[in-house]
């Protein structure tokens, strides 16, 4: 679960939360350094493509070996082993991780909203249920809210990064989204807003924003610090919808990020 913020390095997910429960904090820690890590194997440096999937399959099989019971051969691994064994995580949870972060180094776009939702499925999704496994709370409704939520602040990410993400080579909205509403990769290319490029938008932040607060039960439904974090978490995605929608929807110059003003306001809006 992720909302970007002012920093140096660009992370998918927050490493730490003051919101988090002490005993939680090493196996959230853990989890997100799987994640951090992988993902900067798919985007960082100037690998090839190869090398990017040598070290994404390196991650593969040291989950081999934790499923295996065997010695994991990286170090930090072992710990990442006792707290799958302690908790009792699913480990093709972590394979999904991987199976994203893969496909980010072989594939550049996405045919439609069902294509991008899978792999939002893949990249954003698990990190969500295994953080239910770890807070007790993994039950099937559960389980949907925190897709939801998760997907959404993923879908968020690409519409605040569209200009980051194309200096990647790859362009998140669904091709045939674009398509009607003639919006061109020449386009993004030039950071052009005419045309129908802020009706595109709207669109794409309408429909975000209903599926994020689709998942908004969760934040009631998870007790005392928990659930105060994940209204955090949600109240962070809305607001940055509304910088993309106060924007003018010029995402080109005016890439939206949390500030600290913003977290006393999203703090006063969770607490009650």
């Amino acid at each position: 679960m992720a909302v970007a913020m002012e920093t140096d390095h660009y992370e998918n997910f927050p490493v730490a939360s003051i919101l988090m429960p002490p005993r939680l904090r090493r196996p959230v820690g853990l989890i997100y350094r799987f994640a951090r890590e992988a993902d900067d194997f798919a985007d960082e440096g100037d690998l090839q493509p190869t090398q990017r999937l040598a070290l994404l399959d390196s991650f593969s099989l040291e989950l081999d070996h934790i499923e295996a019971g065997q010695v994991p051969e990286i170090a930090w691994f072992s710990q990442l082993a006792a707290i799958i064994r302690e908790h009792h995580l699913p480990i093709q949870l972590f394979r999904d991780l991987l199976s994203a972060f893969s496909q980010d180094v072989v594939k550049a776009r996405y045919a439609d909203y069902d294509d991008v939702l899978d792999y939002c499925r893949r990249s954003a999704n698990p990190v969500g249920r295994l953080l239910l496994v770890l807070y007790g709370a993994a039950t099937s409704r559960n389980n949907q809210w925190s897709d939801a939520i998760c997907s959404s602040l993923q879908l968020i990410n690409f519409w605040q990064d569209v200009a980051i993400d194309y200096r990647k080579d790859r362009i998140y909205f669904p091709q045939d989204e674009m398509a009607q509403h003639g919006v061109s990769e020449s386009q993004i290319a030039h950071a052009e807003t005419n045309g129908l490029w802020r009706e595109f938008m709207s669109f794409q932040v309408q429909r975000t924003r209903q599926f994020l607060h689709s998942g908004a039960p969760l934040g009631r439904e998870l007790k005392g610090q928990l659930g105060l974090e994940m209204r955090m978490i949600i109240a962070g995605g809305d607001r940055i919808l509304s910088k993309i929608m106060n924007a003018d929807y010029d995402v080109f110059r005016r890439r939206p990020v949390l500030k600290a003003h913003d977290w006393v306001l999203m703090l006063a809006k969770s607490a009650f």
